[in-house]
């Protein structure tokens, strides 16, 4: 897979990153995400940086956590469904007259 290098800015550095090619305008969604993420956590807290990017860094974490948690609960409902759907088919074609 080849890769580019993307300019990104975090707290008003500029950074190059390599980026899968094609991928170049989700991280720099990704990338104005963390960064007004981490403003908005500098403007409601007096921390240093390194603690800053922790916290962010944490809660973006958490976010990713919870949402994989839901996903497997939704993934689980949507397998019992399908199950439950296959065996009243299996009922129903058992009642079908053989051609």
């Amino acid at each position: 897979m080849s890769t580019q290098a993307v300019e990104i800015q975090v707290l008003g550095r500029k950074l190059k990153v390599n980026c899968p090619t094609g991928q170049e305008d989700a991280l720099r969604a990704a990338a104005a995400d963390f960064d007004q993420r981490l403003k908005d956590m500098s403007a409601r807290s007096n921390v240093s940086v390194e603690q800053l990017l922790i916290f962010t860094g944490l809660n973006i974490s958490n976010e990713l956590h919870l949402e994989r948690q839901e996903h497997n609960r939704n993934a689980e409902l949507i397998s019992n469904k399908i199950n439950s759907i296959e065996e009243n088919l299996d009922k129903v074609l058992q009642y079908q007259p053989k051609r």
